[in-house]
């Protein structure tokens, strides 16, 4: 993959590649990567017991897929998955493509009013729930808002408050009286509906929306990026390339399926390469991770820094032969830079790369490679993705000089078609020249690598000077008692902002909030130095991994104005 930066050092990059784009559906890619590797392994779940062939999955795919036309299901409908990482998840991905159904992700940790917008909002038809994950109880959320589950009949709901919603098919034990089992659906289709599956297969286009994914939500409610089997194929096409897969690799999968980073940049781009998908558990969990990349002798694994952190710390580490590893992704929230060094050096993970995108541009529009030099790779999220374009603007809406940080803007196949029902919102993040505008500020050096300085919303202007909190996390990460920091900005009478540093220290560690100023001092620039420095257990955070600093943020407004208030 090559990248051509602009002439005159302007913070535009173009990617190239001599690897075409797909021009298939999801469906045909499956009887693709079927007829080359149908014999080899393509899906482990450890904790369902499960070994399925590539061809073994298909088979299940198609007698669901069937199955859904059974049900009346029809090209374009939306059919909802609430429902943590199984094999029942995977099976569902493939079947609503095959039969030219629109997917919508849901969450694992949302609650009542949550499901109830993002059914209501697509107006999903259908909706395939687990029973219970953890503290959620999904089939009794489901019948609070849908009573009239405990008498409709099978696939004929009727709901006040969930209007669109008529069949709904459970995971596992069958709890809700008007819900199909998962396992009998396949059953409901024969020859008429298989006939069906071949004459969609033939009608469907790679430009079909074939999923929805609800972003965030941190500020206003949760958008649904609607993406196309030509946005996400590709995706996961061009995320598998830049880590070298091939049928050969087995992934661990630690990481959500209802998110990009788990069916886009996981199932994706493990069915692009024929490399076997290996789930550790319904969540994650960091002794069954790295036990199961041990027994299943992984060569990639993918997650959140968090999530490597939680490995790298765990007392049972050094017992997992972990020398299988080769390569995976480190995404979804800024890597830092201590994390990657030791992420290669215990882990084995010499080809570990760094990705970066949003949800939006399916995911991914940056990625490191194997060949780049490991200060790239620790300090960047590498170069542009091939057939995309990004640039990097400043507040009026030019291009900014090589080096200079601005808001990233990413054009090319992988931007979402829009939001769904919401062309208001969706004006205002793709403009007229097809620019996602990602609210992300970034530099892209002369050679095109891109680093990401942090959120616009999360910039600290403190007595006039921008400071961006990246930096400071990283610089304190190098202190060998801190494991993890996040910095943001507070209100202050005095400097506008001040800074904040929330600090998690190693285990048996201990840390006075001056020894951690003191550390900064005479290393950054004293206006750089955090003001208010709090340890803590964890973070909050989404079920992705990232930072939610807005929530610090709140919290520690509540202390500074109680302090003062006792004044």
């Amino acid at each position: 993959m090559k990248t051509t930066a602009d002439r005159q050092s302007l913070s535009y990059v173009s990617g190239t590649s001599s690897v075409p784009l797909l021009g298939e559906t999801i469906g045909a890619r499956l009887d693709h990567t079927v007829a080359l590797h149908g014999d080899r392994p393509g899906l482990i779940v450890r904790q369902q017991g499960i070994r399925w062939t590539w061809r073994e999955l298909a088979e299940r795919v198609d007698a669901f897929a069937a199955g859904l036309v059974a049900l009346g299901l029809r090209p374009g409908e939306r059919i909802g998955i609430w429902s943590p990482n199984n094999a029942e998840w995977i099976i569902t991905q493939f079947a609503s493509a095959r039969a030219g159904l629109i997917l919508v992700n849901i969450n694992p940790a949302y609650r009542t009013s949550e499901l109830e917008y993002a059914l209501n909002k697509v107006s999903c038809r259908a909706l395939v729930t687990a029973t219970a994950f953890k503290s959620s109880d999904y089939a009794g959320m489901l019948m609070s808002l849908a009573p009239e589950l405990a008498h409709a009949a099978p696939g004929a709901l009727k709901s006040a408050r969930l209007p669109s919603l008529e069949l709904v098919i459970q995971i596992g034990a069958r709890t809700i009286p008007a819900a199909l089992a998962f396992e009998d659906v396949p059953g409901l289709g024969g020859a008429p509906e298989r006939a069906r599956l071949a004459e969609l297969g033939r009608q469907l286009q790679f430009d079909d929306p074939v999923n929805i994914q609800f972003t965030s939500g941190t500020t206003g409610s949760p958008k649904g990026a609607t993406l196309t089997h030509h946005n996400i194929l590709n995706n996961g096409l061009f995320v598998g390339e830049a880590m070298r897969l091939t049928e050969q690799d087995r992934l661990c999968i630690p990481v959500p399926l209802y998110h990009c980073f788990g069916m886009v940049m996981g199932v994706l781009g493990c069915l692009t390469h024929g490399s076997t998908m290996v789930f550790p558990g319904e969540g994650f969990d960091p002794l069954a991770t790295l036990q199961t990349v041990a027994e299943e002798r992984c060569t990639a694994l993918y997650g959140v820094p968090t999530m490597f952190i939680a490995q790298l710390d765990h007392p049972r580490f050094a017992e997992f032969d972990l020398s299988s590893l080769r390569t995976g992704i480190m995404a979804g929230a800024p890597c830092p830079i201590e994390v990657m060094r030791r992420c290669i050096e215990a882990m084995h993970l010499s080809e570990i790369t760094i990705a970066y995108g949003m949800t939006e541009t399916s995911p991914v529009s940056f990625q490191t490679t194997p060949d780049d030099p490991i200060e790239r790779r620790v300090a960047s999220v590498g170069r542009v993705q091939p057939h995309l374009e990004v640039k990097v603007v400043d507040a009026e809406g030019r291009v900014v000089p090589a080096g200079t940080p601005g808001e990233l803007c990413t054009r090319g196949y992988s931007v979402m078609l829009g939001y769904w029902d919401d062309a208001e919102r969706t004006a205002q993040a793709v403009d007229k020249a097809g620019w996602m505008h990602t609210g992300d500020l970034a530099t892209i050096d002369a050679e095109g690598y891109c680093a990401i300085v942090g959120r616009i919303k999360d910039m600290i202007i403190r007595g006039g000077e921008n400071v961006y909190p990246r930096e400071i996390e990283e610089f304190l990460y190098r202190h060998p008692k801190i494991s993890d920091v996040q910095v943001f900005g507070v209100p202050d009478a005095k400097y506008g902002e001040e800074i904040c540093a929330w600090v998690r220290l190693r285990e048996d560690e201990t840390m006075t909030e001056e020894d951690v100023r003191a550390f900064c001092r005479d290393q950054i620039a004293h206006y750089k130095v955090p003001r208010y420095v709090r340890f803590v257990e964890d973070f909050p955070m989404t079920v992705t991994g990232k930072m939610q600093k807005f929530l610090m943020r709140a919290a520690m407004e509540k202390e500074i104005i109680g302090s003062r208030a006792a004044e």
